[in-house]
Order: structure tokens, then sequence, then C-alpha cells
């Protein structure tokens, strides 16, 4: 009664009544004040953690090197919105975003750190929620080509039909012909990949077709091929462009007959497979420079669908580091939150010729480095760094792009496919054409 007669209120009583949780450490990382959101969040009672360690309460990678506390003592200056998972005592992980100050006493010296946390899981469930919505299998996008793709896909796989997926290296032709494979009739049984630029010529046709025993000196009993592993399944034939012709012709009567024969067989064997191929290459160039069989590539061709390059869909760059983040956290068993802003500039100004998969390598490369929380500059290859970037203009070098930047070079790119067409890339982006007006008239300002 004589706090509220007085208007004085106690700062424990202000600190315990907000919703982030609070927390003091003295020089030897003692804790000296715990409030009641901290308990909420942490599950830990003011009693047990006070007098602990921090370390000892809160249990995160964050206290192995990158602690946001021991970074503003000894920088005496504060940190802001560090991103990291702490574990419970019930075992579950709590995301949280973590401020730090210096604690200075009346004369100016340094006698501790405060820190407050916040709970993101409501924020992190939001976010998992939004983003399967951009997912099919393993594959992640929501730009309009992965829209649409993810569109064909269930359509596709449901047909018998052979398919060809065309694309770049490292554009996720393999996860696409997987997800056909698990969407469709055949999802059960094998799916079988060959990659015929990995193989000599010579053994790519027993590689595939198998051998009968005494079919050549070194085959001193029946191998079966790869046909045969994929009965009932789905064979995928990555790198087609790269086969012999002479395999090409044996390759058609698969497709014409449905059988086959091993080599040093004398009765043909039928072939209940799906077969989906991928290249890299021009198909359609490679027909007309006589190096691939027109008709084998009318056989393959009955259903083509396009991968698009990571360039082509800078706006998946985001969701695609979510998702590999995601991925290696459970491989390594750490808790990497996220990337800075400027590692997420860095991505989105890169060309990455080797697409998902050298954004994935990247990460992967990250991880080694980070010991948890978000990941920074200092952790990615030197190549990705601007002064190594390759290929871009000078005027995109000398800094991250904003979102603004990308949407307008998203925008310019469109314009481009569709020979300066308005409409067309509004149609292709699925923005409204105010939206690209107003995108192209705030570049103009800028």
């Amino acid at each position: 009664m004589a706090a509220s007669r007085t208007g004085h209120i106690p700062f424990k009583t202000v600190l315990d009544s907000i919703a982030d949780g609070v927390f003091t450490v003295d020089l030897d990382w003692n804790i000296t004040f715990f409030n009641r959101a901290a308990e909420k969040i942490t599950g830990i009672p003011a009693s047990e953690a006070l007098g602990r360690q921090c370390r000892d309460v809160f249990h995160s990678s964050l206290c192995d090197g990158s602690c946001a506390l021991k970074s503003c003592l000894a920088e005496h200056a504060p940190v802001h919105h560090r991103s990291v998972y702490i574990l419970r005592p019930d075992g579950s992980q709590v995301p949280i975003s973590v401020s730090a100050a210096p604690l200075k006493d009346s004369q100016g010296r340094l006698v501790g750190g405060v820190e407050t946390f916040r709970d993101e899981s409501a924020l992190h469930l939001m976010r998992r929620e939004l983003e399967s919505a951009y997912t099919l299998e393993d594959m992640v996008g929501k730009s309009q080509a992965m829209r649409r793709l993810f569109g064909l896909i269930p359509q596709v796989a449901e047909s018998e039909a052979s398919v060809l997926l065309e694309g770049e290296s490292g554009t996720g032709k393999e996860l696409a012909a997987r997800a056909l494979h698990n969407l469709g009739p055949r999802r059960k049984k094998p799916f079988i990949a060959v990659n015929c630029a990995a193989l000599p010529d010579t053994l790519l046709e027993s590689e595939l077709f198998g051998y009968k025993a005494g079919a050549f000196t070194d085959a001193r009993r029946d191998k079966p091929g790869r046909f045969d592993q994929a009965q009932g399944g789905t064979i995928f034939l990555d790198e087609i462009g790269d086969m012999p012709q002479t395999l090409q012709a044996k390759l058609l009567r698969v497709l014409q007959e449905k059988i086959f024969e091993p080599l040093g067989g004398v009765a043909p064997v039928h072939a209940d497979v799906r077969i989906i191929s991928a290249t890299n290459q021009n198909l359609e160039k490679l027909v007309q420079e006589g190096r691939f069989r027109q008709d084998l590539f009318f056989r393959l061709n009955v259903v083509r669908l396009r991968l698009p390059a990571l360039r082509e869909r800078r706006e998946d760059i985001p969701l695609l580091t979510a998702h590999f983040i995601r991925k290696f956290n459970l491989l390594t068993g750490k808790d990497i939150t996220g990337v800075t802003d400027e590692v997420l500039g860095l991505f989105l100004r890169h060309l990455f010729p080797g697409n998902i998969r050298e954004l994935e390598n990247t990460l992967e490369y990250a991880f080694i480095l980070c010991p948890g929380g978000l990941i920074h500059p200092e952790h990615l290859p030197e190549y990705i760094l601007p002064s190594s970037s390759h290929g871009l203009p000078d005027s995109m070098l000398s800094k991250a792009l904003t979102m603004d930047e990308v949407k307008y070079q998203a925008i310019q790119d469109a314009l481009l496919r569709h020979d300066g067409k308005k409409m067309a890339a509004c149609r292709e982006l699925n923005i409204s054409k105010d939206t690209l007006r107003r995108i192209l008239n705030r570049k103009k300002k800028a």
C-alpha cells in the first residue's frame, strides 16, 4: 500500500512485470538476479538460478564461444538480437532472441552484465507453417517457377509417361525425380539412380542391363543390372546426354518394347520400369549434331520439366537457407538459428554457378566454423565474399543487396525474359502491375 501512495515502485517489481526474461551476472558469471519471465521461459525457479553460473542454467551453444554477455563485456558495448536455442530441464529446446549490455556501478566501474531474452517459439512455429506451404518432398521454393513446378509434379507423377528433366548442374534434378517417384503409384517399389557420365562406356551397359555368367572373362556369376533392380519402380538416368550411341539404341528398345537383354543373355527380360532422365545439356542441339538419337529424344521427352537456376529464383534463397540450416542442425547436433542480414545479402547477390548444391555446400562449410547462434560472414568460404564474387558488375559489389534491390532485379530479369512486356512479367512474378510500377519507380528515385 505504501508503494502505491508514494508512487515509488521497487525496480524488481517492474522487471517482474515485463514479458521478456531478464537476468544479471557478476564478473564471475554467477547469476545475481532472475526475473519471473526468465523463470517461465527457462523452466527454472529464481531460487535455483541465483548464485549459479549462467551457462549451467541456459545450456546454450553460445556458451561455448559466442556468448552475448561475454562479447559485450569484452567490447564494453551492447549486443542486440542474437538468436539461439536454450535447453529446458525437461529436455525441450526453446528458441530465444538475446540482447546483452555491460552493468556498471554509479562510479562507472564494470560490475557484471545484464541480459534480456525473448521466447520466439510462436514466431518459429509460424515461420515453419509458412515455409511448409513452399515445399514438395525435399524441394523448396516459393518463386513463380517453383510454384508452377510444384503444381505439375503431382499430376505428372500419377502417369506412366517418360519424363525429361532439364536444368543446370545443382538445380535439384534428382530431387525432382524422387518426388515424381514418391508421389506416384510406384512409390513402394525401388527408385534406382544412375549417372550416365560417371561410368566408362564399357561398364555402363553391364551396369544398366547386367550380365550372365561367362559373358566375359571375369563374369563368374550372373549380375543383375539397374533395370533389374528397378523392376516395378523407377530408374533415373542422370546426364542422359553423355550416353554413348550404342547404348542409346538399346535404351530405345526398352522404351518401345519394354524388354532388354543382359550381356551374354539369350532371352529378353521384361522391363516393368518407369524411366525418368535428366540432362544439363541441350539435347535438341545434340540431335542436330548427330550425337543423340532423335527417336530416343522423342521417347524420353514425353513430358519435359525445366528446373530453374538459382540466380533465376533468388527470392527462394532465404527459404533454402533456412531449410539447409535445419538439415545440418539435425546432422551435427548444433543449434545454429540462422544467418545474419549481411550473410543473407551476400547470398542474394552471389550468382551461384553451382546452384542449390553450391548453397548447400557453402552452409555445410559455415557449420564447421560457426559454434552456434547466427552464421556471420567470417564463417563463409572466401569466394562468397564481395572481393571474390564471380562475374558481378562493380555496382553490385559495393554492398549486399537489399530486399528492394532483389525485387527490382527480379523484375528486370522477368522483363528481359518477356521482351519488356510488363503484364507477362507480372504474371510470372505473381504481382500486380501497380506493384511492378511502384518497385521500378522506387528504384529510379533512389
